[in-house]
C-alpha cells in the first residue's frame, strides 16, 4: 500500500495490520512484511511480484490522511490473469481507525474466498492493540523507525515506545517494540550487553503479565532461553508456544527451523524452512537460514552462493560472512579466508571470531607456526572463560587436531558456563570427526535431550456438513437462486447469499467448493452468463450494448465479465452474439 510522505508510518502499519489480520485466516497463505514491503521500492509488474512472491492474488492500495478522515482504497489482482476482480474505497473517521482495519481485512478475505475457494474465516481478523489512539500513532511511528535497523533510528524508536508506554501502560507491541530495540542494541554492540538484554527481559516479563501466548514475546523468550541460558529445551518450548499461537509467524517458524537444524533433525528444520520461504521469501533472514540449511546438510557451494548473494545486498551481514568461511573451509578456498578475514574491519567482527577463523584456516593449511599464535589466542580466552565464541573454537580446534579428550572437555562448559555458542555448533561439520567416539553421542543426548514438547497437528475443518444437511441445503441455495434471482445484485457476496439461505458464510462457502465444485464467483458468474445469453439472442434487446447487458445480468466491471465470458465460453461475448445472429 502506498501513502503521502508524511504519513508513510500510519500507512506502513495499517498495512502490517492487514497482513496480520489476514495471516489468521488458516487456508491463506499470505506474503509477511519484509517481503511484501521489498517492492514498496522496487519497480515490477504484476507478474514479476506474483513469481517472485509465488502467489496467486496481489493486494494494492492506498492510504490517505486528511484532518480527521482518513480513506483506504484497495484492489484485489488475479497473477495469472493480470486482472482486478474486486476494489473498494473506505471513507472514515481517523479515531474509527480499529474498526475499519478489522471491516477491511474481512472484505478483503471474503473476496480472496469468493474467487480462489473455501476458508474458514472468523467474525473478526484485526485485534485492537489499544484504544488509545495517540498511543497508537506513538507506536507506529516507533515501529517505522525501528525498521530501519540503524543505532541513531533505534534510540529515537525507543522514545517513541516509550511515550506511547505512557499514553497506554498495557500496550503490548510497544513494550515489544523496546525488547527488540534493547536486544538488537546488545547484539549489534550498540549498547552494553548486559544492561540491554536485562532491560529487553524487563519488558518481556511486563508482555507475559499481559499476554503469555504472544507470539514475537514467545519467539524472544525463546532466544534469551538459547542465547543467555543455553537452555535448548526450554528454547523449544518457547518457540513452538510461538508458532501455535501464530502459525503464519516467519521469526517463530525461522526459529523453529534453526533448532531441529542443531539437533541434526534436518527433515523437521527442512518442513519449517520450506513454510518461511513460503510467506517470506525475500527476507535476507529467511535466505540466510536456507544458506545455514545447506551449510548442516554440506551442501557447501549452495550455501557460498547464497552467503555471497547476502554479502553483496549487505557486506556487514556478519553471520553470512562467518558462514561463507566455514564453507571455503570444506571447499579448500582456505587463502580466501584469510585474505577475506584480514580485510574484515574491526567494528564487524569481534577479536575472538577473527583469531577462531585464522587458527581453523592455517590449522587446515597444516602451517603450525601461522596457526600457533591464534590457538593460543583462543585458547587463552575459552580458559579465561571469557567468550563463548573462544569456547565453540577451542572445540573445534581440538576436534580438527584429533584431541577428543580436550574436545568434550571444553564441552562440559555448556552445564558450567552456560556456553551458547556451543551449544549453537556442536552438530556442526567442522566438528564432524568427533561423531566416531561415543562420546560424542552421550553428550547429544544431553544437550539436546528428548523432547517433551510435541507439534500440534492443523484443526479440522469445522464447517463440513454431513450429507443430509448438505443435500437439503443445497436444494434450498438452488431453489432460492433460481426463484429470487439474487445474481442480477452486482453488490452480491457470499455473506449476503448465506443470509438469505438462512446458513453461516463458511458452510455455505464449503458446501459451494466441496459439494457443488465451484468458488462463489464461478457460481454466481455462470447463472449471470446464462441470463446475459438469453437476453443477448432476444432481439428486443439490439439496441443494448454488450456491457450493458453484461451489467443487466449481475456484472459490475466490464473486464471481469469479459475475462469470465471468454472463461466459460470458450469466446468473445461479441464472437457468441455473431455466432447466434
Amino acid at each position: 500500500m502506498s501513502a503521502d510522505g508524511e504519513n508513510e508510518y500510519f500507512c506502513d502499519g495499517i498495512t502490517e495490520e492487514i497482513i496480520n489480520a489476514l495471516a489468521r485466516v488458516t487456508e491463506l497463505k499470505v506474503t509477511s512484511r519484509t517481503s511484501s514491503f521489498y517492492f514498496k521500492h522496487h519497480k515490477a509488474s504484476i507478474r514479476e511480484i506474483g513469481e517472485k512472491l509465488n502467489v496467486s492474488a496481489i493486494l494494492e492500495g492506498s492510504v490517505r490522511v486528511g484532518g480527521n478522515m482518513l480513506r483506504i482504497t484497495a484492489q484485489l489482482i488475479e497473477v495469472a490473469t493480470d486482472s482486478h476482480f474486486w476494489s473498494q474505497t473506505w471513507d472514515r473517521k481517523l479515531e474509527n481507525i480499529f474498526e475499519i482495519q478489522d471491516e477491511v481485512s474481512l472484505h478483503i478475505a471474503d473476496k480472496l474466498r469468493e474467487q480462489f475457494g473455501h476458508m474458514e474465516i472468523g467474525d473478526h481478523l484485526a485485534k485492537s492493540p489499544t484504544q488509545n489512539l495517540n498511543a497508537y500513532e506513538l507506536l507506529l511511528k516507533g515501529k517505522y523507525l525501528f525498521n530501519r535497523w540503524n543505532p541513531e533510528d533505534v534510540n529515537k524508536a525507543i522514545s517513541l515506545f516509550e511515550q506511547a508506554i505512557e499514553q497506554d501502560p498495557d500496550l503490548v507491541d510497544a513494550h515489544m517494540g523496546l525488547s527488540d530495540a534493547y536486544g538488537f542494541l546488545a547484539t549489534a554492540g550498540f549498547a552494553p550487553r548486559e544492561a540491554s538484554w536485562k532491560k529487553a527481559f524487563e519488558h518481556m516479563k511486563i508482555v507475559e503479565r499481559i499476554n503469555p501466548n504472544h507470539a514475537p514475546l514467545n519467539y524472544q523468550l525463546a532466544n534469551h532461553a538459547f542465547f543467555t541460558e543455553a537452555d535448548y529445551n526450554k528454547a523449544f518450548k518457547y518457540t513452538l508456544k510461538s508458532i501455535k499461537s501464530r502459525p503464519t509467524y516467519p521469526e517463530g517458524q525461522q526459529f523453529m527451523a534453526f533448532l531441529y537444524l542443531l539437533k541434526n533433525d534436518t527433515t523437521k528444520a527442512n518442513e519449517h524452512l520450506q513454510y518461511v520461504r513460503s510467506v517470506d521469501p525475500l527476507n535476507q533472514e529467511t535466505l540466510f537460514y536456507q544458506a545455514y540449511y545447506f551449510y548442516r546438510t554440506e551442501e557447501f557451494e549452495k550455501a557460498a552462493a547464497i552467503c555471497q548473494q547476502l554479502l553483496e545486498v549487505n557486506p556487514k551481514n556478519l553471520p553470512a560472512y562467518i558462514v561463507h568461511c566455514y564453507c571455503l573451509f570444506h571447499l579448500g578456498r582456505i587463502d580466501q579466508v584469510i585474505e577475506e578475514t584480514a580485510n574484515m574491519p574491526d567494528e564487524i567482527m569481534i577479536p575472538d571470531e577473527r583469531a577462531g577463523i585464522n587458527a581453523l584456516a592455517y590449522l587446515m593449511k597444516g602451517d603450525s607456526n601461522n596457526a600457533a599464535p591464534y590457538i593460543n589466542e583462543v585458547m587463552a580466552r575459552s580458559n579465561e572463560n571469557a567468550s563463548f565464541q573462544a569456547d565453540a573454537y577451542a572445540f573445534w580446534i581440538y576436534a580438527q587436531q584429533c584431541k577428543a579428550d580436550e574436545a568434550f572437555a571444553i564441552v562440559e562448559k555448556l552445564f558450567t558456563h552456560q556456553s551458547s555458542i556451543l551449544l549453537l555448533n556442536y552438530y556442526d561439520p567442522l566438528a564432524k570427526n568427533l561423531r566416531g567416539d561415543d562420546r560424542f553421542w552421550r553428550y547429544a543426548d544431553l544437550i539436546y535431550p528428548e523432547l517433551k514438547h510435541k507439534e500440534s497437528t492443523p484443526k479440522t475443518n469445522t464447517s463440513q456438513l454431513d450429507e443430509a444437511t448438505a443435500a437439503a441445503y443445497e436444494e434450498k441455495l438452488m431453489a432460492v437462486v433460481n426463484d429470487e434471482l439474487p445474481y442480477l445484485n452486482p453488490s452480491l457476496s457470499l455473506r449476503s447469499l448465506a443470509e438469505q439461505i438462512e446458513m453461516h458464510p463458511n458452510q455455505l462457502s464449503w458446501l459451494l467448493n466441496e459439494k457443488i465444485g465451484r468458488n462463489f464467483n464461478e457460481f454466481i458468474n455462470d447463472f449471470r452468463i446464462g441470463h446475459f445469453k438469453k437476453l443477448a439472442v432476444d432481439p428486443a434487446n439490439s439496441h443494448i450494448s454488450l456491457v450493458g447487458l453484461a451489467f443487466e445480468s449481475g456484472f459490475n466491471s466490464k473486464t471481469v465479465f469479459n475475462t469470465y465470458f471468454k472463461k466459460a465460453e470458450g469466446m468473445t461475448p461479441s464472437a457468441f452474439l455473431k455466432h447466434h445472429s
